[in-house]
């Protein structure tokens, strides 16, 4: 979500006469787009925004620019903490970026504290050129206790599928091949249809020849939507579905309002349905009060289930949320081990996973040339999300749908060899 909000507001300020550079010493505009869910990725923010002081003091005339979650949690406190920064707005302020020059200028500060649907006809600088992220909604309702995003980007708000779609036919036309859909829970997407409808209409858009999307509540997950997975030739088989514990009593403590054996359960009808499908998963380690038991029984869920990947995190306190005030908060040190038995874990099972798709043939879709890739080796991604690397493809365009058969695997891609393309 953070990644499209960076494209929409590259696009209005280029389409205000802003030209990009690498070096910020260079800048005569210096915008960061935060993100607030975890205490780390603030360090890393405060920590680049000091490194930024230097610039300023230098060239007193760059205007310094905060956006995004920690702008709209910590307001007026980031301002006070760095005195050098012009001007903070929160995720539902976007629109307002053309506007930056002349407010800054006047010292002036904006930050959302009634958030409207953000303008998704501002134009967005995208980088890829094939994949495109297209926000379907905003905000959360959900309140988990470890998670800021409902007092940081606002409760629920589905744009109308119109709307949404008119933006997907727009990028089928500027040659756009696959779209994810985005929301911090997609399954309670509700306009003049629900999820599953709207996946039908995007389904029959000409051009569009892969449709994903992130991140579904497991309490949320439907039958209808298991049931246009399997049915929508261009929906990917594969879904991010955040377990976060296995432990029944941690997830009650989360308020995720659903039991391992419920999530279990859905995991299971989502394989029965489509026996091919990947499940992906978060994972947070160290929550407070959890315990050894806890810890076990979130790697037997692991081991159980069979993740085909996972993001694991250390639990990390934020502020405001019930979980910041429960108490029997672990220390650093087992939330690292336990971090380390988890990945640990998850490594294995992701090894033994990919070693069985040696053999197979898998459909890809290419993507642009990466500098970091060997002379005339391209990458793309199945439609389970693996990432597959290509040799002697240069001839083969972007955007190109290639079979290929899987020659070697390794833990974070495949090596596959061209069969066909189209």
């Amino acid at each position: 979500m953070n990644v499209h909000d960076s494209e929409k507001m590259a696009g209005i300020l280029e389409h205000e006469g802003y030209t990009r550079t690498l070096e910020p010493k260079l800048a005569d505009l210096i915008l960061f787009n935060t993100c607030s869910i975890r205490e780390k990725a603030e360090q890393k923010f405060y920590s680049r925004l000091g490194r930024i002081k230097t610039i300023k003091a230098r060239n007193p005339l760059a205007k310094i620019v905060v956006a995004g979650c920690i702008a709209q949690q910590d307001g007026k406190k980031l301002t006070a903490r760095a005195p050098y920064v012009d001007f903070v707005f929160g995720p539902d302020n976007l629109k307002y970026i053309r506007d930056i020059a002349a407010e800054v200028a006047k010292e002036q500060f904006v930050l959302s504290e009634n958030p409207a649907l953000t303008d998704e006809a501002l134009p967005s600088l995208r980088e890829d050129g094939i994949r495109a992220w297209v926000n379907i909604m905003y905000g959360c309702n959900n309140f988990c206790s470890y998670c800021v995003v409902p007092y940081t980007r606002g409760r629920e708000r589905s744009r109308p599928s119109r709307d949404i779609l008119m933006e997907l036919r727009d990028l089928a036309g500027k040659g756009y091949k696959e779209v994810t859909l985005l929301g911090q829970n997609v399954n309670s997407y509700r306009s003049d249809c629900d999820f599953p409808e709207l996946l039908r209409h995007a389904n029959d858009i000409k051009g569009i020849e892969r449709i994903r999307f992130v991140t579904s509540h497991p309490k949320d997950l439907s039958s209808g939507l298991i049931h246009a997975i399997k049915c929508l030739d261009k929906v990917c088989e594969h879904i991010h579905l955040p377990l976060q514990s296995g432990s029944t009593r941690i997830l009650q403590l989360m308020n995720r309002r659903y039991t391992f054996n419920e999530y279990r359960e859905k995991v299971e009808i989502l394989r029965e349905n489509i026996p091919d499908i990947a499940i992906t998963s978060d994972i947070i380690a160290g929550f407070p009060q959890e315990n050894d038991l806890d810890h076990e029984a979130t790697l037997q869920a692991i081991s159980s289930i069979g993740f085909d990947g996972l993001f694991a995190f250390k639990y990390s306190s934020r502020p405001g949320t019930k979980a910041e005030a429960i108490s029997g908060h672990l220390d650093e040190s087992e939330k690292s081990k336990r971090l380390n038995d988890i990945i640990t874990l998850q490594n294995n099972i992701t090894d033994k996973k990919n070693k069985q798709l040696e053999g197979t043939v898998q459909t890809i879709l290419i993507d642009r040339p990466d500098a970091k890739m060997k002379p005339g080796q391209l990458t793309g991604r199945t439609t389970t999300n693996k990432i597959v690397l290509v040799n002697n493809a240069a001839s083969i365009p972007p955007g190109t749908i290639l079979s290929v058969r899987i020659v070697r695997a390794h833990r974070h891609s495949l090596i596959g060899e061209r069969i066909s393309s189209r």
